[in-house]
This record gives C-alpha cells, structure tokens and sequence, in this order.
C-alpha cells in the first residue's frame, strides 16, 4: 500500500475528532439534530485548523442514511462512497483554479439537477475568496434563494476578501488557532499508535513551530520522522529546523542577574555561527523576558507554552525580578527590534543591545526609599541582581545615620521685641473702616478734579488711622511731596466725601506684594462677622510689626 502523509491518514471522520473547534462542531451537530441546516455555510480562519476537514464531515452527515446523534456513521452506502471519491451528491471545487466566472455559470446549471442517491446534493468551494469579482455576482441569485436540494459550504482564509453580500447569506463560523498542548497531546496519540519514541521537548518545539496550525505540525512531524526514524530527540529537531536554542535564552537573563558582560558576545557569535537570524532571536528574547514576567506576577507557568523542564527553570525567576524592570526591559528589547530590521550589521547592533541589557540596574520603588529614609539608611545603594548563587552583588555604601542631626529647640529661637506698641482704639478701626468704604469714591473724585493728582493717590495705600491721622504708603518717594502741596485741597475734598476732614501722615514706601484695601474687601469682612477689636489687632500687626493682610 502506498505511503499516506500524517495529516490525511489521520484526518478526523467526525466532529468528535475534530480537534479545538467544540464550539463549532456542537453548533452543527445540534443544528442536524434539530433539523435546522441552513442552505449556506461560510468557514473562516486561519490554515491548518479543520475548516475544509469539518466540511467534509458535515457534508458526509447530511447524506448518512444512519446517523447516530449528529455523526456520520462512516459505515453505509452513501459514507463508504464519499470516503472512497465515488459520490456524485457531494462536490468539492478549489477556488483558486475555478474563480472565472464561466465556472460559476457552469455550477449555476448544475444546481438545477436532483442528487443521484443522497438527501442533499453539496458544494464544498474551498478558498472561496479567490472567486471573482464577477463571479461572486453571478453567485449571488442562486444563494440566495437555492434548490431545496442544494446546500453550501464555503472555507476561506481571508475573510475579509470575500463580498458582504455573500457574507449575509450565510451561516459564519470563524474557526480557532488550535492551542500548543491540544497539537502536543494529538501528535503524542499519533507517536504512540506509530510505535514512535518522542520526548516532551520534541513534542512542544514541533508545536510551537506549527503556531496553531494542527496540519503543518503533523507535517513537521512527519519530517522529523524521516529524518530521526523511530526515536525523536530534541536536539535533533532543533538542528533540522535550524531553531534557536532555547538555554541561549536563558544565558542571557542569568547574565543580567550575575553582570556578565561577557556572555552578550559569546551569545551573539553562537547566534551568527549558527546562522541564525537575529530578528528571530530578538523576537524569542522578547517571549523569553515575557514568560519570566508571567510567573513573576502569576507565580506559576501555567501561560508558558513551553515544556515542562524549561517550565520549572522559569519558575526559578519568580523571586529575582521585578515587575518595573521586566517592564524596563521588554521595552528595550522592542526598540531595539525596531532599530534591528534597520540596521546595516545587526551582528554588532545584537551586542551593543545585550550589553545595555546587562548593564541596566535594578530600580527601587517609593516604598523602598522611604523605608530606606525611615530607617536613617539613605545612602544605601540600590540593590544590585542577585542569582542567589553564583551572582556578583555589590557591597553596600557606609551607612549614614540621621542620628546625628540637631533639632531646633523652640526656646532657641528668639523673636524681634515690639517696644512702644499700642493698640488702635476701635474708634479709629471703626474710622477707617469708613474711609476705605468711600477710597475708591474719593478717589474718583480727585480725578475728575486733578486727573495726575488722582493717580498717584490712586496707587497709594491706606494703611490704618493713629491719633487721627490717616496713614498712607506711597508708591514713590517723591508722591509724598505732591500730596503735602495739595493739602489745603484734600482737607476741602475730604471732607466733602468723608463727612469731616481727613489729614494724612506719611506711612513710607509702599512694600512690594501688599495689596490695596477696597470697599469690598471692607464689606466682606464685616458680613463675617469680624469684630472692631479683630480689626484693631490686625491694624496694629501691620502698623507695628510690618505685616501685611493675605487674601484667600
């Protein structure tokens, strides 16, 4: 008997088989079930999963004369025909060599005709977006409304290539990319029942290498068979399919860890020698730190698609690393990804990069710097990676205690003594209160009369009333001279606005940062309840001691 590849000798003969898609082949075993089979069906996803091998089943079941709950019973007339090409009721059509629309007309005339033996007569077209555009139009009457006889399957790769007018005809089912250990438990049943040997390792390289596709693992499989005979090791699948090995990957981060700058360039050149590519390695460097950070936030490896001996040593990370310089870390080695597809000697790029990576320091988070400052340790070095074993740590700086600081006792410190100070009346609060309800008027006034005159009184400030004088700080020096020039006028303009005369007192030069008081001001403070002796004091802070009032 002929020779059989893997992937036909074991395709599945019904749902059940079916490996990865329960979500997909229990929709459609219901759906016969209940009787409630649509006239088209669109299978989507990626190669390898099961979408042309599920059509085959649902097209065989449609046409068993004995199903048993949903499955063909791969047993009668109609089954044995279709599993030996003999049926005239189910045709499968490529569409990559059948996308002219003349195809389509062809099949369009076909539909018309009853089945030979079977319920249903069905057109499997695989690759379905490689039709036409035409083709797709002459399609889409007959689609729409079939013979009662006729039912379709579609599988494509592309989707999105395919017309939403053929989409909304159909029932949709987007098939999975298959997990890693689904394909290793599968291809670990096939090497039993073939009397092959095959380790773990083996198993989880030829997956990993499939990316979710069960057909090219089986095809892997049967490459590394021919190539090994009947017992499979690691090693050598690794040399066959020139894969990185996975302990380079591990160097690299123990060389982090321990500061051995010299194992960036011994990894580099085992990479170059073996002619490996470096973009592959960078990207196999970018899974490696993103399964430590698994089990370092996880603490377990039960996301890492690895076998279970490079599982454990993974886990051997869990303590030594942090999730900031994991963070740190994975963020360089994607720029330097980046800077890799760009570069004109990726050789010497790869050990500039590794060596940044050994180089960089481990960091310290707020809460660590603040118990280092509690403690009185604050010029303690950040701590260094350490392997537990063999890593070089660095000795710790001396430490410096805060012991030594003095506080400042509160009877040392000494303030200015106020001699003479007497405290405005609340008269005279009450008084001043009155005259800067009225400033901003009087000021008005003495513009319209004297509009440079006004300015300057404009910018002065009153300070507070003694001995019946109005103090006032004056912008410039050289203000107070025009105000004693005018005398005779502010005592007639005063009162005229104040109800009495007002005679003023130099107070000196206005301070920087003091604010000029307004009615406002005035009026906001005495609806909040401040008493005249409140006001008193806070004159005679200003007056005496040289404060000033702040304003929320």
């Amino acid at each position: 008997m002929n020779y059989i590849v893997t992937a036909r000798k074991w395709r599945p003969q019904t749902f059940t088989e079916v490996v990865g898609q329960e979500h997909i082949t229990t929709t459609l075993k219901n759906a016969i079930l209940n009787n409630r089979i649509a006239h088209a069906f669109l299978f989507a996803g990626p190669r390898g999963v099961g979408k042309t091998t599920t059509a085959r089943i649902l097209a065989k079941v449609l046409n068993c004369i004995n199903p048993q709950k949903g499955e063909p019973c791969n047993q009668c007339e109609m089954c044995q025909s279709f599993q030996s090409s003999q049926t005239l009721d189910i045709i499968e059509i490529d569409g990559a060599s059948n996308r002219r629309i003349d195809e389509i007309r062809t099949l369009r005339e076909s539909v018309k005709y009853a089945p030979t033996k079977g319920k249903f007569k069905v057109y499997i077209i695989d690759e379905v977006h490689m039709l036409t555009t035409e083709s797709f139009n002459a399609l889409l009457k007959t689609l729409e409304e079939p013979p009662e006889h006729v039912i379709f399957i579609f599988a494509t790769t592309d989707v999105h290539k395919v017309p939403l007018t053929i989409i909304s005809r159909c029932q949709r089912f987007d098939f999975r990319r298959i997990e890693m250990s689904a394909i290793k438990n599968l291809l670990k049943e096939i090497a039993d029942a073939e009397k092959i040997q095959i380790d773990d390792m083996a198993l989880t390289l030829i997956a990993k290498k499939a990316d979710g596709a069960l057909r090219d693992a089986q095809s892997l499989f049967d490459q590394v068979i021919s190539f090994s005979g009947g017992s499979v090791q690691s090693e050598v699948i690794s040399k066959m399919l020139n894969l990185i090995d996975e302990e380079i990957y591990f160097t690299i981060s123990d060389a982090i860890l321990n500061k051995n700058f010299k194992a960036a360039f011994d990894v580099t050149r085992t990479v170059y020698e073996n002619g490996w590519n470096f973009m592959d390695f960078a990207n196999g460097l970018n899974e490696h730190f993103r399964n430590i950070m698994t089990v370092v936030i996880r603490k377990d490896s039960t996301l890492i698609e690895e076998a279970e001996f490079y599982k454990e040593k993974y886990l051997d990370y869990a303590e030594q690393f942090s999730e900031g310089d994991l963070l740190r870390i994975l963020n360089f080695i994607n720029k330097t990804q980046y800077e890799l597809k760009n570069s004109s000697n990726q050789k010497m790029k790869m050990e500039i990069a590794l060596c940044h990576l050994i180089g960089l320091e481990r960091s310290s988070t707020i809460s660590e710097i603040l118990n280092k400052i509690n403690t009185g340790k604050i010029s303690e070095p950040l701590k260094s990676y350490s392997s537990g074993t063999g890593g070089v740590s660095k000795k710790p700086a001396q430490e410096q205690s805060l012991s030594n600081v003095r506080l400042v006792e509160k009877n040392e410190i000494k303030l200015p003594e106020v001699k003479n100070f007497v405290a405005p009346t609340a008269r005279d609060s009450s008084e001043f209160n009155d005259i800067i309800t009225k400033w901003e008027t009087f000021v008005e006034q003495v513009k319209t009369d004297k509009l440079f005159f006004g300015s300057i009184l404009n910018n002065s400030n009153p300070v507070n009333i003694a001995n019946d004088k109005l103090n006032i700080e004056v912008e410039h020096t050289e203000d107070w001279d025009i105000i004693s020039d005018n005398k005779t006028y502010l005592d007639k303009k005063t009162k005229e606005v104040f109800g009495k005369k007002v005679e003023f007192n130099n107070a000196g030069k206005k301070k920087s940062g003091s604010a000029k008081k307004s009615s406002k001001s005035i009026n906001n403070s005495e609806t909040s309840g401040s008493s005249s002796d409140e006001n008193a004091l806070v004159n005679a802070v200003i007056t005496q001691l040289g404060g000033r009032e702040i304003k929320k």
